[in-house]
This record gives C-alpha cells, structure tokens and sequence, in this order.
C-alpha cells in the first residue's frame, strides 16, 4: 500500500494558516488574565474529593474548528500528507444535554459475540465507510471518525488563548474522560446507521487469557472490520505481549499480562491522578512535566504498538497516534481501557477514585453527533456511566487478585550494591542499556514510600518503553510475574511543537516491599530495562520519597 493510501487524502478540506509565535512572558501574561471559567460555567461535584487548583488555572477549552492547522509525522515532524481537520459546521457549536437512557446497553467482549451481533455490527461498518465515499465531509464517515484522533493528539488544534501550544489529550487526566466521550459518539453513529439506537460496540478483553489474542472477528480479509495495517506476525493465535517482555513462552505472556495488568491497576498506584494522569491546564505545554498514568502507559501503550504495523514508515496504523482511528480495532481496544477505567473507579483500595478539581470537571471537547450537529461536551458529565446509558458485559477478571508470590527471604542487598552505582554519580543519564543503581531509602525496613524518576526526557516521535524493578537478584526481564516487578514506562509515537517532553513517574513501593522481603535494609537496588529506544530515553533523576497524600 502507498504511503498515500495509508495517509489519506489531503484535499478534503483548506487547511487555514494559523501557526505564530507567543513569547513566554506573554503566554504567562495570558494565563494571569484567563478566567477560570474557560469554555463554559462551573459544573458542581458535591460529592468529589476536595482539591485546591492555583489561581491562576483554567480548564483546556475546546478549539476552534476553523483554526484547525496541519498534522504532523512522527519521525522528522514533516507535514504529514494528511488533513485531519474536520469538517467545519455552518452554526456554532451547542452544549450537549445527555439524552434520557432507553436502557442500559451492553458493550459485549469481542472473542464472545453472536453470529447476528457481528452481522448487525458489520452492517453498521459497512454504512460508516459507504459514507468517506458519498460525503467524504459527512462527519459520520469513518475517515472524519478516524481523523478527530489525528486532530487531537498530533497536533492540529491549539488551546484556545494560546495559539503557540498544542491540545494534546494523552499523557494527562484527559485520557479516560476524551476517549469515553470518543466511544460515546461513535457508538451512537454505527446505532444511527442501521436504525438501532440500542447497539453497542464490542471491547477487546485483553486481560482476560481468552481474550489475549487478536479478536478473531477482526481477522477476516472481506470484512469491514478488517485492516490490512496490522503486524502479520500478531495474527492468528498470538498472544498479545502487553509487557513487550518478548518473552517466547505462551504461558509466561499470559501470567505477564495479568502481572502488568495488577500492578497498573493496583499495585503500582499510590494516589488518583497515579492512575488517571496527571493535571492539565490551560496553557500547559503538552506533555511538558506532566505524565500519563499508569494504565494509559502501560497496557493501552503496548496494545497499540503491538497492533501496528513495523513494516509501515510510522508503524500505521494502531501504532501512532495520528493513524489509530483507521483501524476499527483501535474502537474495541479502547473500550476495554474505558472498561478497566469503571472497574478501577470500583476497586476498594486506599486511593481516592474521583477528581473533584473544577480544572479536569470543566475540560471540554467538541464532536458531531449521530445527527451530524456540533456539540460540546464537558469532561464532569462523563463520569456517570449509568447516564451515559452503557456497561459492559461482565466477565472474569483474574489479575484482580494475582499478586506476586512472596520471595522467602530478602535479597543479599550488599551484593547486589557490588554491581550497581550510587544514584548520584550517574544521572542524568541516557537509557542505552540496562541500569542498576544504589538509592536511599527514606525509612528503614517496610516502609510507605514512592519511588519517583523524574526529569525524564524522551523523543516523543518514538516508541519508548522500560521496566523498572527492585532489589533484583534473578534477573530475568522476560519475567514480569514476579515480585521485583515495580512497574512500566511507554509511550505511544506522537506529534507536539516541541519534539523532547519531559514527565516523570510515581511508583508505589509499599505492596513490593512486602512482597520481597526488605528487612531493615535503609537503600534499595533499582533494576532500569530498556525495551524499546532506550537511546532516546534521558532520565534526570531517580529518588525514594516517603508517600505523598494519596487523594488527586
């Protein structure tokens, strides 16, 4: 397939000029001067933790359709040959009402589906795609679909009072939030289509070990399921590798992803926005000290680039953030993030679920709807799935309790030193090969810390990932399921200004402790892997701090 057929068409639509420059003192003037309530009124959260926001914050605003800019590769920021503006609306945008739930429709697990659900969604794939050909511009139509994606993380809209920073929706507490409202639309579009406002879209169970293969119904070359982008090795039986261990045993894959699936969700999470991403304001660079959170960097990460194909320039489709909406895997995938989302906000551990800070409750984002109007959503009214009218089919989730077995006894923490170096020495430093480094801890014994590693810079138009682990005597990276795993680094290949980000990542320490036996050892040994691009991977610091607050 030529590079143009994977890109799409750029001449759909005029791409206006809107790129200029801000200085930074201005930008900072323009923040003092923002109101706080940007993009709309204050919604209430009666019932949400308490949080205090600076003053001077504003929540992202929605963009400007009509200043919508170009998008751009992955690898030498180039202009992409693609236009993922969408279409621009004749009338202004409205606020969206939620309308009355007919009844709870039921997202099925893909590997499970009935003959005539499959039928019914095809169909309605069918439709989606007739529409890129009748009225490439109807917003219905899978390319605009695919495109809102490309728009919102490569690039193309800027914050509105900031026209030199992008709008970027991972690698913050934007993720969830964006991407149900994402699911939602979509959803009603393929219900509209074939006259059936009840449907719902399949999710990829993929931590589940019957569902940690491609979904079989996604697999057959005449379907409009189908993407001939995809990794040809990953098809068939292979089991996805969520860790990206490379560990060639099917058995050690599966108990690897139920490990990283744990630890994401459980183990490695010592406060909310450990787990939802961290905040984003109104002009905050993307990316630029924040971080993604756990889940979003772990298995959401992984399953994109495993998905994508490394045969393709820019691993198209699921693996970059400017392609993923071309392929209709990418909409099952992200319903089982969505899903994983719910059952975290239902898990009873000591971390707050929810977020009451009017910054992340009045973020808004704009879609057309099944009825092809231009809507605005904000991020408080998607929090309720029950009013959004969806769940999800319930099936086992076996990483819930699937802890690392205890090590017998502590490791030989004089020994292990012998090989490492003293935290102070080397960093920053550049990931180009493994790592084991001495660092202090806060406390003796089992103690409540974090372990942070801050400052780190990555090349954003790379697939970057690593493992950490702790006091690690086996050394066995292939081998996720054991106690010294502490948790995970990824990122998806994408687009901002600034092609280096800098982010740091909070691990919780405490269940790992426990679990590896410490005793009344006063340092730790930190284990670094690199998996993929460590070269482009610059860590500033590494430290051990006692746990922060554990509310967002």
């Amino acid at each position: 397939m030529s590079r143009a057929a994977v890109a799409g068409d750029r001449s759909t639509h005029s791409t206006p000029t809107r790129r200029f420059h801000v200085s930074c003192n201005q930008q900072k003037l323009d923040r003092r001067n923002m109101l706080l309530g940007l993009g709309g009124g204050l919604y209430g959260a009666a019932n949400l933790a308490v949080s205090n926001p600076p003053a001077t914050a504003a929540p992202i605003g929605v963009p400007e359709f009509t200043a919508c800019g170009e998008a751009h590769d992955v690898q030498s920021n180039d202009l992409l040959p693609v236009n993922c503006c969408p279409p621009v609306s004749g009338t202004p945008y409205v606020d969206y009402k939620l309308p009355p739930a007919r009844k709870t429709k039921v997202r099925p697990a893909a590997h499970k589906v009935s003959r005539e659900y499959l039928a019914k969604y095809e169909e309605a794939m069918r439709r989606m795609r007739e529409l890129d050909r009748t009225d490439p511009t109807d917003p219905r139509g899978f390319m605009q679909q695919a495109n809102i994606h490309c728009a919102y993380c490569n690039g193309a809209h800027d914050q509105p009072g900031y026209p030199n920073l992008d709008i970027q929706i991972h690698n913050s507490w934007l993720f969830f939030p964006f991407h149900r409202w994402y699911l939602y639309f979509y959803e009603r579009i393929l219900g509209s289509l074939i006259d059936d406002p009840d449907f719902a879209i399949p999710f990829w169970n993929w931590d589940n070990p019957k569902g940690m293969q491609m979904p079989a119904i996604f697999d057959r070359d005449k379907s409009p399921i189908y993407n001939v982008n995809r990794n040809p090795d990953h098809r068939g039986r292979s089991i996805i590798d969520l860790g990206f261990s490379r560990a060639t045993d099917e058995i050690q894959l599966v108990v690897n992803n139920l490990s990283v699936v744990h630890n994401e969700m459980i183990r490695s999470v010592n406060s909310t926005l450990d787990f939802m991403g961290a905040a984003y304001r109104a002009g905050d660079p993307p990316g630029n000290g924040g971080s993604a959170g756990s889940s979003e960097r772990g298995s959401h990460v992984s399953a994109h680039v495993w998905v994508g194909n490394p045969a393709n320039k820019y691993r198209e489709d699921m693996g970059n953030f400017y392609s993923a909406g071309r392929d209709p895997l990418f909409y099952c995938h992200h319903a089982n993030v969505d899903r994983l989302w719910k059952i975290w906000t239902g898990l009873k551990t000591d971390v707050p679920k929810s977020i009451s800070d009017p910054d992340f409750l009045n973020a808004g984002f704009l879609f057309y709807n099944e009825k092809k109007e231009l809507v605005r959503v904000k991020v408080a009214d998607c929090l309720n799935m029950e009013k959004l009218g969806y769940d999800y089919e319930r099936v086992d989730t076996p990483w819930l309790n699937y802890r690392p077995s205890k090590k017998a006894a502590a490791a030989d923490i004089k020994k292990l030193a012998a090989n490492a170096e003293a935290a102070e020495k080397i960093f920053p430093l550049t990931l180009n090969k493994i790592v084991r480094v001495l660092v202090p801890k806060s406390a003796k014994g089992k103690a409540d810390e974090v372990l942070v590693l801050e400052d780190i810079e990555t090349d954003s138009t790379k697939f970057i990932k690593f493992d950490i682990f702790i006091n690690d005597e086996d050394d066995i990276p292939s081998e996720l399921d054991r106690a010294e795993y502490a948790g995970t680094f990824a990122q998806v290949p994408h687009r901002t200004k600034e092609k280096k980000g800098k982010t740091s990542i909070n691990l919780k320490l405490t269940d790992v402790y426990e679990d590896i036996e410490v005793g009344d050892d006063d340092t730790i040994v930190v284990t670094i892997i690199p998996r993929s691009n460590g070269d482009a991977v610059t860590i500033g610091g590494i430290k051990v701090i006692p746990s922060p607050p554990r509310s967002a």
